[in-house]
């Protein structure tokens, strides 16, 4: 039986799926994955909260800089807080 090289599970931003390595995502990882051109935009901010994360902390909010680990069916909402 062949194992794959690199483990990914399946987390769900904003109501799409999206395949990502097994491991963390970042804040910035998140909401690019929402906003691909958030790079561009530094000076927007937004309110990450994810579900159905793992067992220590199954939900919770992602600020910028944090990354938390992932989990196959993981949610993430990603909205825009309107401050600059």
């Amino acid at each position: 039986m062949n194992k794959p090289d690199k483990k990914t599970v399946t987390i769900v931003v904003e109501g799409t799926e999206h395949e990502w390595p097994k491991g963390d995502i970042s804040y910035a990882e998140v909401v690019t994955l929402e906003v691909p051109d958030y790079a561009q935009h530094p000076e927007v901010t937004y309110s990450v909260l994810y579900k159905r994360g793992h067992g220590n902390k199954p939900e919770g909010t992602l600020v910028p800089g944090a990354s938390v680990k992932v989990k196959d069916g993981m949610l993430f909402n990603v909205s825009e807080t309107g401050q600059s």
